[in-house]
């Protein structure tokens, strides 16, 4: 077995495993630590900033990946999606957002490291994690250039190629030659995209299992002042 068929035969489903298993392992152990340990108490101001681009750009980056690699190449075309069309679509809304979540990132990232409070109770997940995933946005970022090259030389087919990856790794048939002819830069986004999920069960980042979905469904609550007659 070569290193490729290590990174994208075997190691896909290591780290899948590890997503899933691990945070339910953590969350039937570990309860008490499944929390997004909010530093809010130590510094507000920059964290509603940084807070709001990251998160903003980091769930359209993944719904936009999602639905980008999952979905069948077969269904563009029938919905009339032509392969251009889909990477200048890709290119465009991965290079606003992904512009957004790094400007979010760095925000936080400065937070975390240069306020004092904020750094004295920071474990050291806290910071690789987020130092992981701001290289993993930095590689995304650098595909852009060479999408863009890609794109006005009418190749396509390094799109496709990772969409088809994508489709056989989650039908259980991961087949890393179908990489062979894509770039480096695309490999390395995609290793460490992938370690992120290796990671996601150490780290905060369970709360996002808890994500609380239910509050923008639930009735309204009405509350009344209390006021206290003076004498």
């Amino acid at each position: 077995m070569n290193l490729s068929n290590l990174l994208f035969g075997v190691y896909p489903y290591i780290a899948l495993t590890t997503f899933f298993v691990g945070s339910l392992i953590r969350f039937d152990r570990e309860q008490y630590t499944w929390k997004a340990d909010s530093s809010q108490l130590f510094e507000k101001e920059q964290l509603q900033k940084g807070s709001i681009l990251f998160h903003i750009g980091i769930l359209a980056l993944f719904m936009g990946h999602f639905a980008g690699l999952v979905t069948p190449h077969a269904w563009f075309l029938a919905m009339g999606v032509s392969d251009m069309m889909h990477q200048i679509v890709a290119i465009s809304a991965g290079a606003a957002f992904g512009s957004l979540c790094m400007m979010g990132g760095v925000i936080l990232w400065k937070r975390r490291m240069y306020h004092p409070r904020v750094r004295a109770n920071s474990r050291f997940m806290d910071i690789f994690i987020l130092d992981w995933i701001l290289v993993t946005l930095a590689i995304g970022l650098l595909t852009i250039p060479i999408s863009i090259y890609h794109a006005f030389s009418g190749d396509t087919s390094a799109m496709i190629a990772l969409s088809e990856w994508a489709q056989a790794t989650l039908s259980l048939n991961a087949d890393a030659s179908i990489l062979k002819n894509v770039g480096f830069v695309y490999k390395l986004h995609l290793f460490l995209g992938m370690s992120v999920f290796f990671l996601f069960p150490f780290s905060r980042l369970v709360h996002v299992w808890s994500m609380p979905l239910g509050y923008m469904f639930r009735p309204y609550q009405i509350v009344r002042t209390k006021f206290v007659k003076q004498r």
